[in-house]
């Protein structure tokens, strides 16, 4: 659906995105990471048009967004969720929009109440809080319900309660067949929305996969009623250990070296798992702790 192939773009002799690549399959939200400056905003505005790049390109559906005729029917965009008309209502900014993409003017109506706008619908945009003005930015991007969103930050300045709605939106956006690309700084949401993880770091990607297998340790946490046998069996197979949460031990293996090793021993085990990190672990081990 999206395809980026080798995305640079140089700056007055600085590079801030330096062969950016990946494609994106339908019904898969995807999680655009990155401390500040690392690039992000700069990839989606190649992707979407708005920046050209000094080298490579990005296709959707097999042609760059700016040569389809319609482009928001390819892709919904928000990148920027304050650049809109302060003195129209959030009405008559999706129903105008809605003229030019040739679709019926009570589809504005439609997206306004998806995102939880319909009560502020004949509102001057101008009185918009900061995440109702996102919450807008959401409502235009579906407005065509195209195929593929892509959304920078979509979640900026919203309530709890909002974030949850949001997410619940792209969930079943991607389950109906949609593809959804976002960039965000609230990683703990991105945990529970995102299929799969982006990791750029100074322009470049660092990480690109399935988030349970980007978030899978190379230890096993394992617990058994007598810790100190265990123990023993795991340092003389010289496999460095180490205490963990709930009374586990972690052990630098993989679970099934761990479990051939305690099987031999006679061992019975009260708990074995492949530890987990949290995406914020993951995060802040490729980017060096930058935000």
């Amino acid at each position: 659906m999206l395809s980026a192939w080798g995305l640079t773009k140089v700056y007055e002799g600085r590079t801030v995105v330096d062969q950016v690549g990946f494609e994106l399959r339908p019904g898969t939200v995807t999680a655009f990471l990155g401390p500040n400056g690392a690039g992000k905003s700069t990839t989606l505005r190649m992707i979407s048009g708005l920046t050209t790049p000094t080298a490579g390109h990005a296709t959707i559906a097999g042609r760059a967004y700016q040569q389809w005729r319609n482009p928001s029917h390819v892709a919904g965009v928000l990148l920027d969720g304050q650049a809109v008309h302060p003195g129209r209502t959030g009405r008559l900014h999706l129903q105008l929009a809605a003229k030019l993409a040739g679709i019926p003017s009570r589809r504005a109506d439609e997206v306004l109440a998806m995102v939880g706008l319909a009560d502020a619908a004949g509102r001057k945009i101008g009185k918009y809080s900061l995440g109702m003005r996102q919450r807008l930015g959401l409502a235009h991007a579906l407005l065509t319900d195209p195929p593929l969103l892509i959304l920078d930050e979509p979640i900026n300045g919203l309530d709890p309660e909002g974030i949850r709605s949001v997410r619940t939106l792209l969930r079943n956006y991607a389950t109906r067949g949609g593809t959804v690309l976002l960039s965000s700084h609230v990683l703990s949401e991105v945990d529970q929305t995102a299929d799969r993880v982006l990791v750029i770091g100074n322009g470049r990607v660092l990480a690109d996969g399935p988030l349970a297998q980007l978030t899978s340790s190379a230890r096993s946490l394992v617990k058994a009623a007598d810790m100190n046998r265990l123990a023993q069996v795991m340092t003389d197979a010289r496999i460095p250990i180490q205490p963990a949460i709930d009374g586990h031990m972690a052990a630098h293996a993989p679970v099934e070296r761990v479990s051939e090793l305690t099987f031999k021993a006679g061992i019975p085990l009260l708990g074995l798992r492949p530890e987990q990190m949290s995406l914020e672990d993951l995060f802040f081990r490729l980017t060096g702790g930058n935000s």
